[in-house]
């Protein structure tokens, strides 16, 4: 957590996959995670939360179906609204569930940022050209916050595909050079990566920490709050 500031501020990169599975939207999840926010608060007044949200498996379905329809007309920045409109839906579900706690207005545009002092703040997706990954990092350049919780469906990064290699090694510690070697540099609408490609750049550029971490593993998430051991991989 950034100590810099006179609030302690985090950034937490939620991923869409949290909020709707295969299932259907996880309200099991929705509700622990409602708890786990609002627990932390209230143990410590100084927090101050900056969730934004993803696409996720909506994003993708959105772009799956236009391409079947559209087919070679539909181009990356059509894809790129999609999702960004996906996310925004996402988002205005968060900042509901948080309706006493969150800033009224979710952050769209993250080059104008307005300074913000609800305990709780909601942005979703900005641009074409990237994803919600990059406009977390946005928001620690701008309030000077040096972290970014990214939180999927996925425990850690492995060496290889763990659910393909029995064999697959977990990784704890990782650069933002080492990941390069695993992740695709150019950006593609939809992409399902641990961190966004652009979003990487500008984090290493910023010299920023990235925590992957299972966001539904809410005594994992717990740990790591209180600098205890916990199971995750650090980007730096």
């Amino acid at each position: 957590m950034d100590k810099n500031n006179q609030k302690d501020r985090v950034v937490i990169s939620l991923g869409g996959s949290l909020i709707f599975t295969d299932q259907g939207l996880d309200t099991e999840f929705l509700s622990e995670f409602n708890k786990f926010i609002r627990k932390k608060l209230a143990d410590n007044n100084s927090y101050q939360f900056f969730i934004i949200t993803g696409g996720g498996k909506v994003a993708r379905q959105y772009r799956d179906v236009s391409k079947e329809v559209l087919g070679p007309m539909l181009t990356s920045e059509d894809l790129d609204w999609l999702g960004i409109h996906t996310t925004r839906l996402n988002a205005h579900l968060i900042r509901t569930i948080f309706r006493d706690l969150a800033d009224p207005a979710i952050i769209k545009d993250y080059e104008n940022l307005k300074e913000a002092k609800a305990p709780v703040v909601i942005g979703a997706g900005w641009k074409p050209g990237w994803s919600t990954d990059y406009d977390a990092v946005l928001l620690c350049e701008k309030y000077k916050i040096n972290t970014v919780m990214n939180l999927s469906n996925i425990d850690r990064l492995y060496d290889k595909d763990p659910k393909q290699f029995p064999d697959a090694k977990p990784i704890d510690k990782i650069t933002w050079k080492e990941l390069r070697q695993f992740v695709d540099q150019e950006w593609r609408p939809g992409m399902n990566v641990p961190f966004d490609p652009i979003a990487s750049k500008k984090a290493e550029k910023l010299g920023l920490k990235v925590a992957l971490l299972k966001g539904n593993d809410l005594d994992n998430l717990d740990k790591y709050f209180k600098n205890n051991k916990f199971i995750g991989t650090i980007i730096t």
